[in-house]
């Protein structure tokens, strides 16, 4: 087995790329090592110290790291974490279903909502997927949209820029009802 890696916008997290699929449709945070227990796979690389998040997508696991740690220093455990885990034949995670993603919403601005989705799901997560992330919508209130930042993109010097620059003018260009966009913590 072979596993590629790519670098981040964000210097703290790298991307893994195992050559195959690491979740049927989805994506999974685990921003913690608590957080892990429906994960196998998450549990072996937090057991890889001085990890501080895992993050997977359909085909790739992005992993961040402490500031104090050099990924010269874990990046060989991690990968070693990663090929054992799929040549132990587990899935990914147990039980649990991967997320699909977006807040529900309901109420008035309910079709608004709809294309603010639809334009995420269609230019944005396809190529914040590229860098080892993801973006969820969280939430519309009063013009203002309220995004859920998740592996590469959560913590990434770049990501207000994203936010402001990117998504903020593409969702405002089509819907006029958007003014602006803000992160959010979960």
């Amino acid at each position: 087995m072979f596993i590629q890696t790519e670098s981040t916008p964000n210097p703290a997290t790298l991307k893994f790329l195992p050559g195959q699929a690491v979740l049927e449709a989805g994506t999974a945070d685990f921003p913690a090592p608590d957080t892990a227990g429906s994960s196998p796979l998450a549990r072996r690389i937090f057991a890889v110290d001085g990890v501080r998040g895992v993050f997977f997508g359909t085909d790739f696991v992005t992993v961040t790291k402490i500031d104090a740690v050099e990924w010269d220093h874990i990046k060989p455990a991690i990968l070693g974490a990663i090929m054992e885990h799929f040549q132990s034949g587990q899935p990914a995670i147990t039980g649990a279903e991967a997320q699909a993603g977006h807040a529900e919403h309901d109420g008035p601005d309910a079709e608004i909502v709809t294309q603010i989705k639809q334009l995420l799901d269609t230019r944005v997560r396809p190529a914040v997927a590229q860098d080892g992330g993801d973006i969820t919508f969280h939430g519309f209130d009063r013009g203002v949209v309220y995004l859920h930042m998740q592996g590469a993109c959560a913590g990434c010097p770049s990501s207000t820029l994203t936010l402001k620059m990117g998504i903020e003018n593409l969702l405002r260009h089509y819907i006029p009802e958007v003014i602006e966009v803000r992160p959010v913590a979960e």
